[in-house]
């Protein structure tokens, strides 16, 4: 007599176990590329780390077309820093991703620009022969891109001084 109750539990636990799986994918969804608003009005910054492959440059392209839709995002700042060649796996893959998510944010009318590529993985997507590394937009850190920004749409870095720093000297 306890085999039934035995299986509707199992059945329950299982429906459990899938329902959190689901909220676990998502949250890896979520956190695989973070959208950070960045003080240039209309820019964001993009933080990419960990595995790269063709599901997670879909799930990556994706948010970022529908954010920058969503919040009439201008121009689009993707930080490799984090990124070895590890993660990359195919460099093939990996130039096609950033050729298609460049491609797809243009489209959209969203500037596109790369920060942080090690010199290993520059070469090796200059070695792949891929014509798209011609036009891509590439800075070695966020700031460089930053000044860039800034520099394209009349604005400037200033120097802050903090009164609690005067009034200390």
């Amino acid at each position: 007599m306890g085999e039934p109750q035995d299986i509707s539990r199992l059945i329950a636990e299982n429906r459990n176990l899938k329902e959190k799986l689901a909220e676990c994918e998502q949250l890896i969804k979520d956190l695989s590329a973070p959208i950070i608003p960045s003080i240039i009005p209309e820019t964001i910054l993009v933080p990419i780390t960990g595995m790269l492959d063709p599901g997670r440059f879909e799930v990556i392209t994706a948010k970022l077309t529908d954010y920058a839709h969503s919040n009439s995002v201008s121009t689009a700042v993707v930080d490799f820093t984090a990124i070895s060649e590890k993660e990359i796996g195919e460099v093939d893959v990996f130039g096609r991703y950033i050729e298609n998510v460049t491609a797809t944010l243009n489209i959209m009318g969203v500037q596109v620009l790369y920060v942080g590529f090690r010199p290993s993985i520059s070469r090796m997507l200059i070695m792949s022969g891929s014509d798209f590394v011609k036009n891509v937009k590439a800075f070695s850190t966020f700031r460089a891109a930053l000044q860039y920004l800034m520099n394209q749409s009349g604005m400037s870095f200033t120097a802050m001084v903090l009164e609690d720093q005067d009034e200390k000297a």
